[in-house]
């Protein structure tokens, strides 16, 4: 009886390691240190803003509504705590990500209007901070495309067999990943008309 114990016992780091198990570990810190990295990054962006906002606010005229917008979706973006769990609940992933968009676009367009004013974008400290917020997107540009891969190898883990044994037996879920919020609009060719057009 000893015997068979002993080995087992030996016999059972092979069959985890062979059922996907230490492999669904290796992956699933892969995701975490991918989603950290997103993360930081947008905290990065997050960051910028209040010094972006104090900078825009010293044009006489500036656009009061663009600013508003602007700060009411980084307080959004805010009230959303981004915990572990996030990754494991579709719902509360797809409204982080909504949020985080919701701020790119409040913040795309406040750089759109500050072309409107020759002298705040001609001002040194305007230049640097949009320097430092386009540094910023490609950075979160980057970690979202490392973060979408390491989801797509967890995720392949949880569905193909035999690991999806292993998957089911221990609750591992497969975990949400970066969508295009409207994939009929990019997906359609850009309309371009280069005929003069009529005096």
């Amino acid at each position: 009886m000893r015997k068979l114990l002993i080995a087992a016992l030996a016999l059972l780091p092979v069959l985890l390691g062979g059922c996907g198990y230490n492999q669904f570990q290796r992956l699933d810190e892969q995701v975490n240190a991918a989603w950290s990295e997103v993360l930081n990054n947008y905290q990065r962006r997050a960051d910028l803003i209040p010094n972006l906002v104090a900078t825009v606010q010293g044009a006489a005229d500036f656009e009061k509504s663009t600013l508003t917008e602007l700060t009411n979706a980084r307080a959004s973006v805010g009230q959303i705590k981004a915990t572990p769990e996030l990754l494991n609940d579709p719902e509360a992933f797809k409204r982080f990500e909504q949020a985080q968009a919701q701020l790119g676009g409040a913040l795309t367009r406040l750089l759109a209007v500050a072309e409107n004013y020759p002298t705040l974008t001609a001002t040194k400290q305007f230049g640097e901070l949009q320097a430092q917020l386009e540094g910023t997107e490609n950075r979160i540009t980057v970690a979202r495309g490392r973060y979408i891969k390491a989801v797509q190898e967890y995720n392949v883990l949880v569905r193909q067999f035999p690991s999806n044994l292993t998957a089911m037996a221990f609750g591992y879920k497969a975990k949400p990943n970066f969508s295009v919020p409207d994939e009929k609009a990019i997906s359609a060719p850009p309309k371009i008309d280069f005929s003069k057009p009529k005096p």
